[in-house]
């Protein structure tokens, strides 16, 4: 082991003694910033990675789309199960209706699915909490969890649905009636937004009350897991029709995602200041160190030791705090990451805002996921912080002249 790093593990932890204040403070400094923000990237990757997650689930991988209905459904669809990569396709045709129940209005996005391929693309199945989609028919409709409770009501109730179409028809000086369905099934995919504005029904069903005939609005297709979206949107939009494009859900939801990474981008530079107050932190401990050694130091250059040498004493003292205070950030950041729906759980029975959590944040727990291009740039950063805040002090200790630091009082 060489002198200057024997020397700076000395000055940290002298042999005989507990941790010293400054040394605690400067290691304390460091595992905070780090803590906080593991659990700040964690929860906000974990949100990120969800909303990505549930917008695949819920409308597939890639999307081919038109600017019209499109009546050549089974043919896109026979197209886009050639492309190598592709698993799964099926049509989908979508819109918004009035749903009443008793004298309580709602007016939710409805979507009508095939029942013969909607599980090739989205995994309906696992997100029914009541009921089951073999139940659904072209009388029937499933309702999402909270849309139900907030109508009051449940599987086998009826309701009525009231679509644009009876609008067109008015002006034609024709009358459309509503139609009345039996609620077949309730679902809950986890997300607010979701679960309380989304009617799922056949898709013969969609196409009667929006009058598309055999037109859907689109296809969607599931693709095989570490197949690149884009690639296989770029090579249908060879083969497609004019007017008919293929469109990957970071396209369709670029603006959304774009903002997402915008916030998590900035967390991440403003969190970032706590571990640079911790590494000055570091320097004026380290600086205290030079002031109290002088003597020392002047010593050591009179024994023979170089000014390098000297500097380099406070560059691993810099550089130890910044490794085993970042360790210690990481192992208490993934700890709290590890228990924090328990925390969000007291803190909301305690504060009575769970109902509030969920209506703001969407999600019924805090999801969490950390990346590792993440943790690697939160370790980097706080150890190049830490080191870099052991320049000055050691810039400082290189300069001082044996003579000069002898005489010092």
């Amino acid at each position: 082991m060489s002198w200057p790093l024997y020397l700076a593990l000395k000055q940290l932890f002298p042999t005989g003694r507990r941790v010293p204040f400054f040394t605690f403070i400067s290691l304390a400094g460091v595992a905070l910033g780090v803590m906080v923000l593991i659990v700040t990237l964690s929860v906000m990757g974990g949100f990120g990675q969800q909303i990505r997650r549930m917008i695949v689930d819920t409308v597939g991988d890639v999307q081919i789309t038109a600017g019209q209905p499109m009546s050549d459904a089974a043919q896109l669809m026979a197209e886009a199960r050639r492309t190598p990569g592709v698993v799964g396709a099926t049509p989908h045709a979508e819109g918004v209706v009035m749903l009443l129940s008793g004298n309580k209005p709602a007016f939710p996005a409805i979507q009508g699915v095939d029942l013969t391929h909607v599980e090739e693309v989205v995994p309906l199945n696992s997100y029914i909490r009541l009921g089951s989609v073999e139940d659904l028919d072209d009388d029937s409709v499933i309702l999402s969890r909270t849309l139900a409770q907030s109508l009051g009501v449940g599987v086998g109730s009826r309701i009525e649905l009231y679509t644009p179409l009876m609008l067109e028809k008015m002006r034609h000086d024709e009358v459309l009636l509503p139609r009345e369905f039996r609620v077949a099934g309730l679902f809950e995919i986890g997300h607010t937004q979701l679960d309380s504005s989304l009617v799922i029904c056949t898709l013969r069903t969609m196409q009667d009350l929006y009058g598309l005939g055999s037109a859907v609005h689109g296809v969607s297709l599931r693709l095989a897991p570490g197949v690149d979206p884009d690639a296989i949107a770029d090579r249908l939009n060879q083969r497609l029709p004019q007017g008919v494009r293929a469109l990957t859900w970071m396209d369709t939801n670029r603006d959304f995602l774009f903002i997402l990474q915008l916030e998590k981008n900035m967390l991440f530079f403003l969190l970032l200041f706590i571990v640079v107050v911790a590494g000055f932190s570091v320097a004026s401990s380290l600086l205290i160190s030079v002031v109290r050694k002088t003597r020392e130091i002047g010593l050591l250059a009179a024994l023979g030791g170089d000014a390098r040498g000297v500097a380099a004493c406070y560059c691993y003292q810099g550089l130890f705090i910044g490794i085993v205070g970042t360790a210690l950030g990481t192992l208490a950041g993934f700890t709290a990451v590890y228990f924090r729906n328990d925390v969000v759980q007291a803190f909301s029975r305690l504060t009575q805002s769970r109902a509030a959590l969920e209506r703001f944040y969407m999600f019924t727990e805090i999801p969490a996921h950390l990346a590792a291009t993440d943790l690697l740039l939160i370790v980097v950063s706080s150890i190049v912080i830490a080191l870099f805040a052991a320049v000055l002090p050691a810039w400082r200790a290189a300069r001082l002249k044996p003579s000069e630091a002898l005489r010092s009082e």
